[in-house]
């Protein structure tokens, strides 16, 4: 359990440094119009971009690591809080000042993460049938299909609606995740393969984390961090959390439900009122390009 909790937290401090780099590549790569694949390509060409997109994978790695071992509920709430990370970099590195708002945020973040860690208990995940794989990678093909029209969408409807779209992305990873069957350590991994490309799970995990980078990445350029972060937030925790409590045999310590409850709620609420912290001043973004 200590392996995952440390792993989730890793987590956590990858995602916030990334998403520092990431915002400050996508504020000042030329804006697209609608959910327009082209501007991935343009990010790469910047190297915070790819310096993020780096950590995320290894923060990627590092959930992996904690879904398999933790209940999701555990793992997401202390996800979430890598805008406390974001926050205290900002503060630290950008000279961006802290209120009392936000130093009550992140005491409530640092509460929550607290009382869900109390709260935790090994892993105790039931085996899901292959209709639930296929559940999964259709849910993750449905959030592309919306993401569409809602790509459409301007200013901050569009912000907020990709975000959510983007949390939910990444809620589909993190489920995903845990449904990939097989011993997934590094000694075992490669006689896995073979299991792994006939399992809908990762498919689904490869669809999701596709979805959630384009549509986080749009976002950004619709309206403020802070609209664009906030719901992904609330979707990459609850959605996962829900599905794991009633598919995924996730469960707190006996008797520690009301604590989880309540911590997995302070933390999520913290990031949440932290979530401008997402907002790194770049210059104006360039006009829409045409066609």
């Amino acid at each position: 359990m200590l392996l995952g909790l440390l792993a989730a937290s890793g987590a956590a401090l990858s995602y916030g440094v990334a998403s520092v780099l990431e915002a400050v590549a996508t504020r000042r790569t030329e804006t697209v119009e609608g959910l327009d694949p082209r501007l991935m390509v343009r990010l790469l060409r910047s190297w915070q971009y790819v310096l993020g997109v780096a950590l995320d994978g290894l923060g990627f790695l590092l959930s992996l690591v904690a879904v398999r071992t933790l209940p999701l509920f555990v793992v997401q709430s202390v996800v979430a809080s890598f805008l406390a990370v974001t926050a205290i970099l900002g503060a630290i590195f950008l000279s961006m000042r802290l209120g009392r708002g936000d130093w009550i945020g992140l005491g409530v973040v640092v509460l929550g993460l607290v009382l869900v860690g109390a709260s935790a208990t090994s892993d105790s995940s039931v085996d899901v049938s292959r209709a639930e794989q296929w559940g999964v990678l259709a849910a993750a093909a449905l959030l592309a299909v919306l993401a569409v029209p809602l790509a459409k969408l301007d200013g901050a409807a569009g912000a907020t609606a990709l975000g959510a779209v983007a949390g939910l992305g990444y809620g589909v990873t993190a489920v995903a995740s845990r449904m990939l069957p097989g011993d997934l350590s590094l000694d075992h991994i490669a006689g896995e393969i073979d299991t792994l490309l006939a399992s809908p799970a990762t498919y689904a995990l490869v669809v999701g984390g596709a979805v959630a980078m384009l549509t986080y990445s749009v976002a950004l350029q619709r309206g403020s961090v802070t609209r664009a972060t906030a719901p992904l937030v609330v979707g990459e925790t609850v959605a996962p959390a829900v599905v794991g409590l009633l598919l995924l045999g996730d469960r707190a310590r006996p008797g520690w439900g009301p604590v989880a409850v309540t911590g997995f709620v302070l933390a999520v609420v913290g990031a949440v009122s932290l979530a401008r912290h997402g907002e790194i001043e770049a210059p104006e973004p360039a006009a829409p390009e045409q066609g």
